[in-house]
């Protein structure tokens, strides 16, 4: 069977218990159409790039999902039917992410320790060549 990324974004008013509860039915909607979700992953309450439907946040759920098309279908059918939904994208993978995904990975890229000093700046502000006017 194909294998799909879906993630949702769930309205920022929702409690956790209720993201789950989507995040449930999804899969049993799934289960239901002879699919099965590999991995369910709560990405948390994240601010959007911008407003969308009023809303300033949102709760990100993906889902890993070993189903076939007519399961996918119903999945986006029943999604884009529910209110506390505001944004849904699937997309087909050739294999599913070992591990966290890239989202849940995130506090290892901020440790990038010091920079340290470039050697080029004074206590001043940048080192300037003086050039030497012969007269």
């Amino acid at each position: 069977m194909p294998l799909y990324e879906h993630v949702f974004l769930a309205r920022q008013d929702l409690a956790q218990a209720q993201v789950d509860a989507l995040a449930e039915n999804a899969t049993k909607i799934i289960a239901d159409n002879g699919g099965k979700v590999v991995k369910t992953e709560t990405w948390g309450l994240r601010g959007l790039a911008y407003k969308i439907a009023k809303n300033r946040k949102a709760h990100y759920v993906m889902l890993d999902i070993d189903a076939p098309a007519p399961a996918l279908a119903e999945l986006e059918r029943q999604t884009g039917i529910n209110e506390d939904i505001i944004r849904f994208m699937t997309i087909r993978v050739d294999e599913h992410e070992n591990g966290p995904s890239a989202m849940m990975r995130k506090s290892d890229r901020g440790e990038r320790g010091e920079r340290g000093d470039r050697g080029d700046r004074g206590p001043r502000g940048p080192r300037r060549e003086r050039e030497e006017v012969e007269a």
